[in-house]
């Protein structure tokens, strides 16, 4: 999307309900965001956070896509369907309640499984965020989203552990820097907004996973030291997801702590990196999801989302990664 396009009229009482997101970011910006349709993948805690930012923004249209049935981790910190009965399905449970934070916004729920659709059901989307799913699933949307040109994001949260990743492609957006601008006519010195275009570009999700991170030099053993812990610790629990189709859980957590520290070395192994990259003890922080890192995690994700469709300020590039245990949360983009 170049700057400029894709915009729609705001009607009078939509200008009176987002007044102060139009001060704060502009009307071009709002604008921009009330065209925009979003597909979000995953309706637990994470989803809920995302749903609730990018709905409240004003976007055009948000689809909840989740084939999977409400349980009781989901009563933790899925905040849409605490009072749903568990076995219903978590998108349908979601979108009445969604639905009722911005009337102007439309929400609705497909209860599909993101694996059988075909790209064309993709391609109707500007925006499409995955959370909780496959490193497979979330490769092949990536692939597809750089081909038709959408903006894809991804995440999940497991216990005290969390990330986003985004990937805009080649994205353009506006930078408003204060400056202090002396006039010809007076010797004050009064300050300014000056406005810039500028653009970044994205690496894939495909290429950041395949990372190599064998090689022998001090640079890559800086970088290594330098990565989040994070990143090497939500590896272990996709590559759960990946070979389980599932999460572990509370109910099975001691089969599950057992294919966690199994995987663990596999993952060292797999990657080349140090064993101190993933603690020991890693698996006893990530169990569940928590509420509060979903809100960090989707807080992060959903102001990113919002940031990319109105092309308004520099977008994170492209993991966010955190890590509750230690309190950190950080910036990185893995490959150089």
């Amino acid at each position: 999307m170049e700057l400029g396009d894709n915009m729609e009229t705001i009607t009078e009482d939509e200008a009176e309900l987002y007044d102060r997101q139009i001060r704060l970011w502009g009307l071009d910006a709002q604008r921009r965001l009330r065209a925009a349709s979003v597909l979000l993948i995953g309706m637990k805690g994470l989803g809920a956070e995302i749903a609730k930012n990018i709905i409240l923004s004003g976007v055009k249209s948000v689809t909840l896509m989740d084939p999977n049935m409400i349980d009781e981790e989901d009563k933790m910190s899925q905040f849409f369907v605490s009072s749903a009965p568990v076995g219903q399905n978590r998108s349908v449970a979601s979108a009445a309640p969604a639905q009722l934070l911005n009337p102007m916004v439309k929400v609705t729920a497909d209860p599909g499984d993101p694996s059988d659709k075909n790209d064309d059901f993709f391609a109707q989307f500007d925006v499409i965020c995955a959370t909780g799913c496959k490193n497979s699933l979330q490769c092949r949307l990536d692939n597809l989203c750089q081909e038709k040109k959408i903006k894809f994001f991804s995440g999940d949260v497991f216990g005290f552990y969390g990330f986003m990743f985004s990937d805009l492609g080649r994205h353009e957006y506006l930078h408003e820097e204060i400056k202090k601008v002396k006039k010809d006519d007076q010797d004050k010195e009064e300050e300014g907004v000056t406005v810039t275009r500028e653009v970044t570009n994205f690496s894939h999700l495909e290429d950041e996973l395949k990372f190599d991170w064998t090689a022998d030099t001090p640079g890559m053993k800086k970088k290594i030291r330098q990565t989040p812990s994070a990143f090497f610790i939500t590896r272990v629990y996709e590559e759960f997801l990946e070979l389980h189709s599932r999460r572990p859980t509370l109910a099975t957590m001691e089969m599950d702590t057992k294919e966690l520290q199994n995987l663990r070395i596999s993952v060292l192994n797999k990657l080349g990196v140090p064993a101190k990259c993933i603690p020991e003890d890693f698996y006893e922080y990530g169990f569940g999801e928590l509420s509060p890192v979903c809100a960090i995690v989707g807080g992060v994700l959903g102001q990113e989302i919002i940031k990319a469709v109105s092309q308004k300020d520099a977008p994170l590039n492209n993991f966010f990664l955190f890590n509750g245990v230690n309190d950190e949360g950080m910036v990185d983009k893995i490959s150089l």
